[in-house]
């Protein structure tokens, strides 16, 4: 088995992800479907991978220090590269065989525009603090999005921009503003340790590739609160549920005071899912909550269930419930009614 040569025809063939594992053929996700490679590309037949052709492959991608991290933790993320294509890369053990899936990262960074993302996104990226936040399940474009915000950024402000990443996906070229880009393992031990480190390095935008935990959490409110920008994913399902984990994560004497902290510093959340196109391809449905005098008031009194209906009359100032954005995705033929009512809050949204 040849890995850089099923690397690149992942590329080539505009699949998001990669999968090899003992028993199976390669596999590709394509818009979204997991497709056998032989049905992409015939000629290369369709014979089950050995674990001895994944242990070889290893071999390929991996230096000594990862190999040695990965047989001890017995999973790893890493961020390799061929010929100008990234990808992230994770290696883990199922049913004591080795198993890896690499994700594409396009070379291209992606834009605000290219990616559907309403206007207002880039009035809320020149605040000087505050607290971004994009959300939704594995896989639905939430280190693209990020991405986009970065870019956005760094073409457009005088600032530095310090992200914290598992691994590093894209790599930004310094522009307006100065960008430097830690990767976990090579460059810190942990998110933990590389927020605590932050302050002294000068920042004005944090980008934290996600909030795993009470700490990475507490630490990415106490530095929107100390005056920065701060961008970071969470893996929650709707922009509510993101406000309640975010209280939730924290011991219940100090909950009351994170209210009060996020009634100030929660700039917006970005709910988000990609959804098959008609014709092909996927496109995003998102859900948009920004923060306002409406909505600090019921993070501050803990009335998170009624935060919907304001989104719900909201909308002239930019906020959109997920269900609304599906049926504009549906009257612009984007979408077909079955997706959208197989993805919506309310199925009978009509």
């Amino acid at each position: 088995m040849d890995l850089k040569k099923l690397l690149k025809l992942a590329a080539t063939h505009k699949a998001s992800d990669l999968h090899l594992m003992v028993g199976q053929p390669p596999i590709l996700r394509i818009d979204g479907e997991l497709k056998l490679l032989n049905s992409v590309v015939p000629e290369l037949g369709a014979a089950p991978l050995e674990d001895s052709d994944l242990r070889i492959a290893l071999k390929e991608i991996t230096n000594s220090e990862q190999l040695a991290i990965f047989l001890e933790k017995k999973d790893l993320d890493f961020s390799y590269e061929i010929e100008a294509i990234r990808f992230r890369v994770n290696l883990s053990f199922e049913k004591n065989n080795l198993r890896l899936v690499a994700r594409v990262i396009e070379e291209k960074k992606p834009t605000l525009e290219e990616i559907g993302m309403p206007p207002i996104i880039k009035e809320l990226l020149t605040m000087p603090q505050g607290l971004i936040l994009v959300t939704g399940p594995t896989g639905c474009g939430k280190s693209t999005t990020l991405a986009a915000m970065i870019n956005y950024i760094n073409n457009t402000r005088s600032c530095h921009i310090v992200t914290l990443e598992d691994p590093m996906e894209y790599v930004f070229t310094p522009n307006q503003s100065l960008v430097t880009q830690r990767q976990l393992g090579s460059d810190m031990t942990s998110f933990a340790s590389g927020l605590k480190h932050v302050l002294r390095q000068d920042p004005n935008v944090i980008m934290i590739g996600e909030m795993r935990d009470y700490e990475t959490v507490a630490a990415a409110i106490t530095l929107a609160e100390t005056g920065h920008l701060v961008l970071a994913t969470l893996h929650t399902y709707s922009a509510i549920q993101t406000v309640d984990r975010i209280i939730d994560i924290f011991p219940p004497h100090q909950q009351n005071q994170v209210k009060s902290q996020l009634s100030m510093l929660l700039t917006a959340v970005i709910s988000q899912r990609l959804l098959p196109k008609i014709g092909g391809g996927r496109v995003a449905a998102r859900e948009l909550l920004i923060r306002n005098s409406a909505i600090a008031n019921l993070i501050r009194e803990g009335k998170i269930s009624q935060i919907k209906s304001v989104m719900q009359m909201e909308g002239k100032n930019g906020m959109i419930t997920l269900d609304k954005h599906l049926k504009e995705l549906y009257k612009e033929g984007l979408i077909t009614k079955e997706v959208a009512t197989l993805y919506a809050d309310d199925p009978a949204m009509g």
